[in-house]
């Protein structure tokens, strides 16, 4: 049965050109690093607690600390319980950066399937090594490394829609991290031994600790600025949509069609709650905030994506479509007026039912700015409540100056 070096009495590498006088502080770095990164990831999530993957990324980061310092008793003392310990502690840290960043783009499997990984990555790698192959044990390790690494770097690539420049430096890093680790394994499958004695000590191994060390400050930088960027983009998105309906609110939709010419085939929409301040009362405000939330609903179904939806404020919306005849705009409104009339809104008061009054207004061949369409629409919607409600009234197709 082949033995461990603490066994055998050898603590002298086996095979390589020999570690590095700097080894060891290289790798008291990597932890040292990887706890300061740790306290910011920690204080981040924090103040984020609603972001998960954050105390996930902090878990791994948790674990690749702990393996610097485990693993360092293992070079003073390689023996296979230490090593396999040392094992599990990386395959568990890794399979939680791959799960991190899952939860990142908001497809993580459930957490057990995670455990179930790092379980298997942790038996594969382990087992050569508890058997006293350490060698094949460190191939295999290096090899399950590269993986998981190469994986976490898949997943932030897939979601490089949110933020191109930095999740694309941030797998070129975990690349680079895997690469490390494939040219550690490679060294070893060339050298051809399955047993070592003690740990691998070769200029690959080296240039990987070198490698780790460098890319955990910067896939640490990136990832922080990362999700301060995603928080910025957040708070914006809040400020700039309707806490009620999911809309966008007044101050959206101005931004974004303030400078944008209207055309004849662009629409506005002005829609108004009919009788609304008769249900706050008689109802209370919770069956007030229920009906604004259901024709949001219709709203969002109707117009989707192809058009803009907005809560004005109050009881008042806006639509905007682009690409309309004057017969598909009154189709529209009507499709709207008619689906929302048919609704039967459920609230703590009991079933409601509401209309909507419709004004509808097109902008001009010369171009027309969004406020000027938008008065023309609050225009013709004042004319349908005054002549009933519950009705569609477009504006004159030219404009009043």
């Amino acid at each position: 049965m082949p033995l461990d070096g603490a066994q055998t009495g050898r603590t002298a590498p086996l095979s390589g050109t020999g570690m590095t006088v700097d080894y060891n502080s290289l790798l008291i770095a990597l932890g040292i690093c990887g706890a300061c990164l740790l306290v910011t990831i920690v204080m981040s999530w924090m103040l984020a607690r609603s972001e998960h993957f954050l105390l996930t990324w902090a878990i791994g980061v948790a674990l690749i600390v702990a393996y610097s310092l485990v693993y360092t008793r293992y070079l003073a003392s390689p023996n296979r319980w230490i090593g396999a310990i040392c094992f599990a502690i990386l395959m568990f840290a890794l399979v939680a950066l791959v799960h991190a960043a899952a939860q990142f783009r908001s497809v993580a499997k459930p957490l057990w399937f995670a455990f179930a990984v790092g379980s298997i990555a942790t038996a594969v790698t382990t087992l050569p090594l508890l058997l006293g192959y350490d060698g094949l044990g460190f191939i295999a390790l290096n090899l399950a490394a590269a993986g998981l690494l190469a994986t976490t770097g898949w997943q932030y690539w897939r979601g490089r829609e949110e933020a191109p420049g930095p999740i694309m430096a941030l797998t070129i890093l975990y690349g680079i991290l895997s690469a490390g680790f494939l040219l550690c394994a490679g060294v070893l499958i060339v050298e051809g031994r399955m047993v070592l004695g003690a740990a691998p000590r070769n200029w690959a191994e080296d240039v990987s600790l070198g490698l780790n060390l460098a890319a955990m400050t910067g896939i640490g930088a990136l990832s922080l600025a990362l999700n301060h960027w995603r928080a910025a983009a957040m708070h914006r998105r809040e400020a700039m949509t309707d806490a009620l309906t999911g809309l966008m609110n007044r101050r959206a939709v101005f931004e974004q069609f303030e400078s944008t010419p209207f055309g004849p085939a662009m629409a506005v929409l002005a829609c108004d709650l009919d009788g609304f301040k008769s249900i706050n009362d008689r109802y209370g405000h919770a069956a007030g905030d229920a009906v604004i939330k259901g024709f949001g609903a219709v709203l969002r179904k109707i117009v989707g994506e192809q058009g803009c939806a907005a809560r004005l404020g109050g009881e008042e919306f806006a639509v905007v479509m682009a690409g309309l005849t004057p017969g598909a705009g009154q189709e529209l409104a009507e499709r709207i007026r008619s689906t929302f009339a048919a609704q039967i809104i459920q609230t703590d008061a009991g079933p409601l039912r509401c209309t909507v009054s419709v004004g509808l207004a097109f902008g001009q061949i010369e171009g027309a700015k969004f406020e000027d369409v938008l008065r023309a629409a609050d225009k013709a919607l004042y004319l349908a409540k005054q002549r009933g409600r519950n009705r569609i009234i477009a504006a004159p197709q030219r404009l009043a100056g």
